[in-house]
Protein backbone atom coordinates (compact mmCIF):
# COMPACT_ATOMS: atom_id res chain seq x y z
CA UNK A 1 0.00 0.00 0.00
CA UNK A 2 1.41 3.26 -0.83
CA UNK A 3 0.66 5.23 2.50
CA UNK A 4 2.07 8.59 0.23
CA UNK A 5 -1.14 9.00 -1.67
CA UNK A 6 -3.26 9.29 1.20
CA UNK A 7 -4.35 12.74 1.76
CA UNK A 8 -5.00 13.59 5.59
CA UNK A 9 -6.65 16.46 6.62
CA UNK A 10 -5.66 19.73 8.13
CA UNK A 11 -5.06 18.04 11.52
CA UNK A 12 -3.29 15.10 10.07
CA UNK A 13 -6.47 12.69 10.26
CA UNK A 14 -8.44 10.16 7.50
CA UNK A 15 -11.57 8.53 7.98
CA UNK A 16 -11.06 5.06 8.64
CA UNK A 17 -14.26 2.13 8.44
CA UNK A 18 -13.53 -1.19 9.89
CA UNK A 19 -15.37 -4.11 7.78
CA UNK A 20 -15.51 -7.75 8.60
CA UNK A 21 -14.06 -9.07 5.71
CA UNK A 22 -16.06 -12.71 5.43
CA UNK A 23 -19.68 -11.36 6.09
CA UNK A 24 -19.31 -7.48 4.45
CA UNK A 25 -20.60 -6.22 7.65
CA UNK A 26 -19.79 -2.39 8.64
CA UNK A 27 -18.67 -2.67 12.16
CA UNK A 28 -17.15 1.19 12.78
CA UNK A 29 -15.87 4.37 12.08
CA UNK A 30 -12.76 5.85 13.60
CA UNK A 31 -9.92 8.00 12.49
CA UNK A 32 -6.24 7.04 12.21
CA UNK A 33 -3.07 9.50 11.55
CA UNK A 34 -0.13 8.62 9.76
CA UNK A 35 1.66 6.86 12.14
CA UNK A 36 -1.32 4.61 13.45
CA UNK A 37 -1.49 3.63 10.04
CA UNK A 38 2.11 2.94 9.34
CA UNK A 39 1.06 0.81 13.53
CA UNK A 40 -1.31 -1.49 11.75
CA UNK A 41 0.48 -2.00 8.35
CA UNK A 42 3.48 -3.11 10.50
CA UNK A 43 1.38 -5.37 13.10
CA UNK A 44 -1.62 -6.27 11.44
CA UNK A 45 -3.94 -4.92 14.33
CA UNK A 46 -6.29 -1.90 13.46
CA UNK A 47 -4.47 1.16 15.53
CA UNK A 48 -6.45 4.51 15.21
CA UNK A 49 -5.84 8.00 16.56
CA UNK A 50 -8.58 9.05 19.44
CA UNK A 51 -9.23 12.93 18.86
CA UNK A 52 -10.70 13.02 22.78
CA UNK A 53 -7.51 11.70 23.94
CA UNK A 54 -4.89 12.91 21.13
CA UNK A 55 -2.86 9.13 21.74
CA UNK A 56 -3.01 6.50 19.07
CA UNK A 57 -5.12 3.52 20.87
CA UNK A 58 -4.90 -0.29 19.77
CA UNK A 59 -8.77 -1.53 19.21
CA UNK A 60 -9.12 -3.97 22.13
CA UNK A 61 -5.91 -3.38 23.82
CA UNK A 62 -8.16 -2.92 26.78
CA UNK A 63 -11.14 -5.21 26.15
CA UNK A 64 -10.09 -7.61 23.98
CA UNK A 65 -11.74 -6.81 21.18
CA UNK A 66 -8.80 -6.94 18.51
CA UNK A 67 -9.15 -6.29 15.49
CA UNK A 68 -7.01 -8.27 13.04
CA UNK A 69 -6.44 -6.34 9.65
CA UNK A 70 -6.38 -8.55 6.27
CA UNK A 71 -5.86 -5.54 4.17
CA UNK A 72 -6.91 -1.91 3.22
CA UNK A 73 -7.88 0.27 0.66
CA UNK A 74 -8.79 4.04 0.01
CA UNK A 75 -11.23 5.62 -1.78
CA UNK A 76 -11.09 7.30 -5.53
CA UNK A 77 -10.58 10.93 -3.62
CA UNK A 78 -7.50 9.19 -1.66
CA UNK A 79 -9.29 10.25 1.53
CA UNK A 80 -11.42 7.95 3.47
CA UNK A 81 -9.75 4.77 3.93
CA UNK A 82 -11.24 0.84 4.55
CA UNK A 83 -10.18 -1.89 6.62
CA UNK A 84 -10.91 -5.40 5.92
CA UNK A 85 -10.71 -6.97 8.99
CA UNK A 86 -11.50 -9.63 11.40
CA UNK A 87 -13.15 -8.53 14.85
CA UNK A 88 -13.04 -10.46 17.60
CA UNK A 89 -15.87 -10.32 19.95
CA UNK A 90 -17.96 -6.99 19.37
CA UNK A 91 -16.75 -3.68 17.67
CA UNK A 92 -19.02 -1.34 19.69
CA UNK A 93 -18.26 -0.31 23.23
CA UNK A 94 -21.66 -0.86 23.99
CA UNK A 95 -21.58 -4.40 23.41
CA UNK A 96 -23.35 -4.46 20.40
CA UNK A 97 -21.47 -6.32 16.98
CA UNK A 98 -21.33 -3.34 15.19
CA UNK A 99 -21.41 0.55 16.05
CA UNK A 100 -24.20 0.82 13.50
CA UNK A 101 -27.38 -0.93 14.78
CA UNK A 102 -29.52 2.36 14.85
CA UNK A 103 -31.76 2.91 12.08
CA UNK A 104 -33.16 5.75 10.77
CA UNK A 105 -36.67 4.93 10.52
CA UNK A 106 -38.94 5.64 7.08
CA UNK A 107 -35.87 5.45 4.18
CA UNK A 108 -36.30 3.31 1.37
CA UNK A 109 -39.33 2.41 -0.56
CA UNK A 110 -42.43 0.31 0.14
CA UNK A 111 -42.84 -3.86 0.09
CA UNK A 112 -40.50 -6.48 1.56
CA UNK A 113 -36.90 -5.58 2.48
CA UNK A 114 -34.35 -8.09 0.58
CA UNK A 115 -31.38 -9.44 2.98
CA UNK A 116 -28.23 -8.06 1.97
CA UNK A 117 -24.97 -9.48 2.64
CA UNK A 118 -24.13 -7.56 6.27
CA UNK A 119 -27.30 -9.25 7.02
CA UNK A 120 -24.65 -11.88 7.83
CA UNK A 121 -24.18 -10.35 10.80
CA UNK A 122 -26.89 -11.74 12.39
CA UNK A 123 -24.83 -15.20 12.58
CA UNK A 124 -22.22 -13.39 14.70
CA UNK A 125 -25.30 -11.87 17.31
CA UNK A 126 -26.92 -15.00 17.34
CA UNK A 127 -23.71 -16.99 18.43
CA UNK A 128 -22.97 -14.33 21.06
CA UNK A 129 -27.03 -15.04 22.33
CA UNK A 130 -25.91 -18.79 22.08
CA UNK A 131 -23.15 -18.12 23.89
CA UNK A 132 -24.92 -16.62 27.48
CA UNK A 133 -27.37 -19.44 27.28
CA UNK A 134 -24.15 -21.81 27.86
CA UNK A 135 -23.43 -20.28 30.96
CA UNK A 136 -27.15 -21.11 32.17
CA UNK A 137 -27.34 -24.74 32.32
CA UNK A 138 -29.71 -24.60 35.22
CA UNK A 139 -32.27 -22.54 33.45
CA UNK A 140 -34.93 -25.47 32.68
CA UNK A 141 -37.04 -23.32 30.35
CA UNK A 142 -33.86 -22.49 27.98
CA UNK A 143 -34.11 -24.89 25.06
CA UNK A 144 -30.28 -24.49 24.12
CA UNK A 145 -29.34 -23.90 27.81
CA UNK A 146 -30.69 -28.12 28.27
CA UNK A 147 -28.72 -28.94 24.87
CA UNK A 148 -25.39 -27.46 26.65
CA UNK A 149 -26.07 -29.72 29.60
CA UNK A 150 -26.52 -32.78 27.64
CA UNK A 151 -23.44 -32.58 25.60
CA UNK A 152 -21.99 -33.36 22.36
CA UNK A 153 -23.79 -36.56 21.62
CA UNK A 154 -27.31 -34.84 21.98
CA UNK A 155 -26.34 -31.56 19.80
CA UNK A 156 -24.95 -33.95 17.06
CA UNK A 157 -27.84 -36.19 16.92
CA UNK A 158 -30.00 -32.97 16.75
CA UNK A 159 -27.50 -31.71 14.02
CA UNK A 160 -27.86 -35.06 12.14
CA UNK A 161 -31.99 -34.63 12.17
CA UNK A 162 -32.01 -30.91 10.65
CA UNK A 163 -29.79 -32.31 8.22
CA UNK A 164 -32.26 -34.92 7.41
CA UNK A 165 -35.42 -32.75 7.43
CA UNK A 166 -33.17 -30.12 5.36
CA UNK A 167 -32.55 -33.15 2.33
CA UNK A 168 -36.27 -34.17 3.06
CA UNK A 169 -37.12 -30.41 2.22
CA UNK A 170 -35.18 -30.34 -0.70
CA UNK A 171 -36.29 -33.19 -2.24
CA UNK A 172 -39.59 -32.36 -2.15
CA UNK A 173 -38.81 -28.99 -3.57
CA UNK A 174 -40.61 -27.03 -1.25
CA UNK A 175 -38.43 -23.90 -1.21
CA UNK A 176 -40.14 -22.30 2.03
CA UNK A 177 -39.39 -25.36 3.79
CA UNK A 178 -35.84 -26.07 2.88
CA UNK A 179 -34.79 -21.96 4.07
CA UNK A 180 -37.10 -22.64 7.49
CA UNK A 181 -34.96 -26.12 7.73
CA UNK A 182 -31.98 -24.55 7.33
CA UNK A 183 -31.75 -21.86 9.53
CA UNK A 184 -32.76 -24.72 12.08
CA UNK A 185 -29.43 -26.67 10.89
CA UNK A 186 -27.22 -23.18 11.21
CA UNK A 187 -29.35 -22.74 14.70
CA UNK A 188 -28.11 -26.25 15.94
CA UNK A 189 -24.15 -26.31 14.21
CA UNK A 190 -23.49 -22.65 16.21
CA UNK A 191 -24.71 -24.32 19.55
CA UNK A 192 -22.35 -26.98 18.33
CA UNK A 193 -19.78 -24.57 17.84
CA UNK A 194 -20.46 -22.78 21.12
CA UNK A 195 -20.51 -25.85 22.80
CA UNK A 196 -16.88 -26.62 21.42
CA UNK A 197 -15.47 -23.08 22.29
CA UNK A 198 -14.87 -22.64 19.28
CA UNK A 199 -14.56 -18.66 18.10
CA UNK A 200 -16.95 -18.27 14.85
CA UNK A 201 -14.37 -15.94 13.20
CA UNK A 202 -12.57 -19.23 12.88
CA UNK A 203 -15.11 -19.96 10.56
CA UNK A 204 -15.22 -16.80 8.63
CA UNK A 205 -11.68 -16.96 8.11
CA UNK A 206 -11.57 -20.19 7.02
CA UNK A 207 -14.91 -19.32 4.29
CA UNK A 208 -12.45 -16.52 3.29
CA UNK A 209 -9.68 -18.44 2.47
CA UNK A 210 -11.59 -20.98 0.54
CA UNK A 211 -13.11 -18.03 -1.84
CA UNK A 212 -11.87 -17.93 -4.90
CA UNK A 213 -10.76 -21.09 -5.24
CA UNK A 214 -12.06 -24.50 -6.92
CA UNK A 215 -13.28 -27.34 -5.20
CA UNK A 216 -10.39 -29.44 -6.76
CA UNK A 217 -8.09 -27.23 -5.30
CA UNK A 218 -9.49 -27.47 -2.06
CA UNK A 219 -9.45 -31.02 -1.91
CA UNK A 220 -5.77 -31.13 -2.89
CA UNK A 221 -4.92 -28.92 -0.14
CA UNK A 222 -6.59 -31.02 2.25
CA UNK A 223 -4.73 -33.90 1.55
CA UNK A 224 -1.47 -32.52 1.72
CA UNK A 225 -2.03 -31.79 5.36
Amino acid sequence: MDTGSIKFDEKGLVPAIAQEEATGEVLMLAYMNKESLEKTLETGKAYYYSRSRRELWLKGGTSGNLQTVHSIRYDCDCDALLLKIHQQGVACHTGKRSCFYREIEGVGGEGPRSGTQADAGVITDLYRVLLERKGQTNDAGSYVASLYAKGTEKIAEKIAEESGELIEAALEKDDKEVVYELCDLWFHTLVMLGHKDIDIGEVFTELARRFGRSGIEEKASRKKK
